[in-house]
């Protein structure tokens, strides 16, 4: 039936999902590369500005197993309104904010909220969206956060530019928190436009086996199943093969995306380019990786899940590790655009593969604590990387750092050929 094509089923979810995601990923942009400004601003030096940035990340880390809990527990919609307005709460005092510790703990706090608000996104995403196009689904969420992500920066800089203070883009923050925390609760609910128009997302459907892991049955909710919700951690236990095999794949898929955002800056500044030349090489690497997005769910709902995280693994992998070799080549800055735009293009084709493995192999009838663990293996691993390679760039050099990366990706792939196939049964 028309109804029930993906684009019809998607346009109801924009409302509730996409359109929030996009309103806090364009604030939180804007807000991101303000943070070590501002807490120098209040008196800390370098190291101590970038603990405060990496504070975010450390709350996100924190908040995904209780964000499982919560979902859980209160569902999405609940989460997902919380969230905004506690990171609301926290967005006002870190505008307002008199000294670095109250910032830091704001800055915290917005972590702890993002994580909420992610993994009730991821949750929803999971129960709601039929099997044929859910990783089309979650490669457009993906998607949808970059674009935020990209342009909020550029939204600060006009801010700063017409006001000139870094508070602008803060109170901008909050705007969107606004504004997404009343889309959430008061906007149409995707749910019940599907019931109504006789489209049940939680439903089998028929397909073909194209030959690659898919999942099996589409989930259903836990009230509709009449079983017993079980705890996050036990949830954990009962599921510790799947995390401690698959997800620490994923995991490394993780660690290569967050060593690209410091290889590369780093790179240029070590072969000697400009700022302005930087700029321009990572940029147009991130604009190859926000194109191919979309592509990267269609091929896992055709072909498979392994047939995106594998080539991206692969080019991911070998990327950093031919880079490695060029740094004191003649051509050195030739090299370093032609393997950033092979970094792009790896980490455009694995776009909602962690999103979409993670809802294949959650439970089916309560798949948010199982997402809490499975999101926080994959951010651990994120969070990982930058400090493996400051610690071997500062041991031995760049090079050798980025050809770490190139074994962690070549491995992270064998554990994909494993472990996919194993864990994301064939259809039947």
């Amino acid at each position: 039936m028309a109804d029930d094509s993906p684009r019809r089923i998607l346009v109801r979810f924009a409302p509730m999902i996409y359109g929030p995601t996009l309103l806090f990923a364009i604030g939180e942009g804007a807000v991101i590369p303000l943070i070590p400004i501002i807490a120098s601003r209040l008196g800390a030096d370098i190291a101590v500005a970038a603990l405060v940035a990496s504070a975010l990340v450390v709350g996100q880390l924190c908040g995904n197993i209780p964000a499982g809990w919560a979902v859980a527990r209160f569902g999405e919609r609940i989460t997902m309104g919380v969230a905004g307005a506690v990171a609301l709460v926290a967005t006002i005092c870190l505008a307002l904010a008199p000294t670095l510790l109250l910032f830091a703990a704001a800055v915290f706090v917005i972590g702890l909220c993002a994580a909420a608000f992610g993994l009730a996104r991821h949750s929803f995403m999971t129960t709601r969206v039929p099997l044929s196009f859910r990783a089309r689904a979650l490669s457009l969420l993906g998607g949808t956060f970059r674009l935020g992500m990209f342009v909020g920066p550029f939204i600060a800089a006009v801010l700063l530019t017409v006001f000139g203070d870094e508070s602008a883009a803060i109170w901008f923050f909050g705007v969107c928190l606004v504004a997404t925390v009343l889309l959430v609760l008061l906007g149409p609910d995707p749910e019940l436009a599907l019931t109504r128009n006789g489209s049940d997302a939680a439903a089998p459907e028929p397909r073909e086996d194209t030959g690659e892991p898919v999942t099996g049955s589409i989930p259903l909710p836990a009230s509709a199943s009449g079983q017993q919700r079980v705890g996050v951690f036990r949830t954990m236990w009962r599921h510790r093969d799947v995390l401690a095999r698959l997800g620490l794949a994923a995991a490394s898929l993780s660690a290569l995306r967050s060593a690209r955002q410091v290889v590369l800056p780093l790179w240029g500044v070590s072969i000697g380019l400009d700022a302005q030349t930087i700029a321009l090489v990572v940029g147009i690497s991130g604009a190859i990786d926000f194109a191919l997005f979309y592509a990267s769910g269609q091929v896992m709902d055709r072909f498979g899940r392994l047939w995106a995280a594998l080539p991206a693994m692969v080019l991911m992998g070998a990327g950093f590790f031919a880079l490695s070799i060029t740094h004191d080549l003649t051509n050195a800055s030739m090299w370093f655009a032609m393997f950033a735009a092979v970094l792009g293009v790896g980490n455009g084709l694995s776009s909602g593969i962690l999103l979409t493995l993670g809802a294949d192999v959650a439970p089916p009838t309560d798949p948010a604590p199982f997402l809490g663990s499975w999101r926080t293996l994959t951010d651990a691993g994120g969070a990982i990387a930058p400090l493996l390679i400051s610690g071997i760039a500062a041991v031995l050099s760049l090079s050798f750092a980025a050809g770490a990366m190139g074994v962690i990706g070549l491995f992270g792939a064998l554990g994909f050929i494993r472990w996919v196939p194993r864990f994301v049964p064939r259809a039947k």
